[in-house]
């Protein structure tokens, strides 16, 4: 039997062998079923099969042996699944891990059928190999862009609250005699410096989720209802024009961090005022047994389908800052918190209903 119709014919088996390896490399907050998993590593083996049965002539086929075939029908495959990888928290390093894993599952399970073909355990290895190549080439090119894209709006966006500090100190030393206008100014400062504090703060975040991490939880009994409160009464003060409306139902009490939900809030509040294009916000929790979910709905422009799977990823959503304070990382940062505590985060979003996100929390 060719190795090529063994991978087909035992693509179940050599799935659930991969699968099970594939799963301990997933990132503490991915958002990944058993079943997308599944479904990817079928697509390369599909793919790698398909490939195998491609008749090639002995240049091909030392040239494709150095990589440097020009059919390329693996490149495809390895670059989508790069994507996806990216796209749920995988690091560089997994992702070759995965395809360490899949090599290894195949020719295992090859081995031990009694076939020894090694003319197709070649063809196999050169298949899969382009495929790795793709995906690592497309994982640092991706990366890459993400890094420039990133410090580029750090950079941006810090020099606004910065500017604001420089130009505060010198007009404080215009304003020695006139102790209300020196106030308003201080006041401007600080709030200037927060911002500054918020977004260190969520860069730390971001830094310590994307090495595998999650966020540090100081978990204690804590009443959802205040927290959601006093998240309210902030941002009535900070955005006066917007119309928010707090709706709760049910007990609110619960083992979480106080800081960290008020955080996920705040991110999810600022993120329906900076795109609800001025239609009323609420906010509504409620008790669900064992479980308490909270929901921020706008009734402004839709998400677009298109950006809906990549939602959470920093930066999704283009290049403006949110009311929160952030550097386009709030969606990001309350997933992350939400997974922190063991709950869930999801979005709907549509013309007819607008948009909602809606966060489960175990108490």
């Amino acid at each position: 039997m060719s190795l090529s119709t063994f991978i087909r014919d035992n693509q179940e088996e050599i799935i659930s062998e991969f699968s099970a390896f594939a799963k301990t490399l997933m990132p503490s907050d991915a958002s990944m079923s058993e079943e997308e998993l599944r479904d990817h590593a079928a697509e390369i083996l599909t793919a790698v099969a398909k490939d195998m049965g491609i008749s090639q002539t002995a240049d091909e086929q030392v040239r494709k042996s150095q990589g440097l075939g020009t059919a390329q029908t693996m490149a495809k495959s390895g670059a989508l699944h790069a994507d996806d990888r990216i796209r749920h928290g995988f690091s560089s390093r997994a992702v070759l891990a995965e395809f360490r894993a899949l090599r290894a599952s195949v020719l295992k399970l090859y081995e031990k059928s009694g076939q020894t073909d090694l003319s197709e355990v070649r063809r196999f290895n050169e298949a899969l190999d382009e495929a790795l190549t793709a995906s690592a080439e497309r994982f640092a090119m991706r990366t890459d862009s993400f890094r420039d894209q990133f410090i580029g709006v750090l950079s941006h966006d810090l020099r606004t609250p910065l500017g604001a500090i420089a130009a505060g100190l010198v007009a404080l030393g215009m304003t020695e005699n006139k102790p209300d206008k020196r106030e308003l100014i201080i006041s401007r400062m600080s709030n200037s410096a927060k911002r500054m504090e918020r977004m260190i703060r969520d860069l730390l975040d971001l830094t310590r989720v994307r090495l595998g991490g999650a966020i540090p939880l100081n978990r204690q009994k804590a009443d959802l209802r205040q927290i959601c409160e006093a998240v309210m009464e902030e941002l009535h003060t900070t955005s006066p024009e917007s119309v928010l409306r707090l709706e709760m139902s049910g007990s609110m009490i619960g083992d979480w961090d106080s800081d960290r939900l008020a955080q996920v809030i705040s991110n999810l509040l600022g993120n329906a005022i900076q795109h609800g294009g001025g239609t009323p916000i609420t906010l509504t929790a409620q008790e669900e047994g064992n479980e308490v979910t909270v929901a921020v709905h706008n009734g402004g422009q839709p998400i677009p389908a298109a950006a809906l799977p990549s939602i959470f990823e920093p930066l999704s959503r283009g290049r403006e800052e949110d009311a929160a304070g952030s550097i386009g990382l709030g969606l990001f940062i309350a997933r992350a918190a939400v997974s922190a505590h063991g709950g869930d985060i999801r979005v709907t979003s549509s013309i007819a209903a607008g948009t909602t996100f809606k966060v489960t929390l175990p108490r």
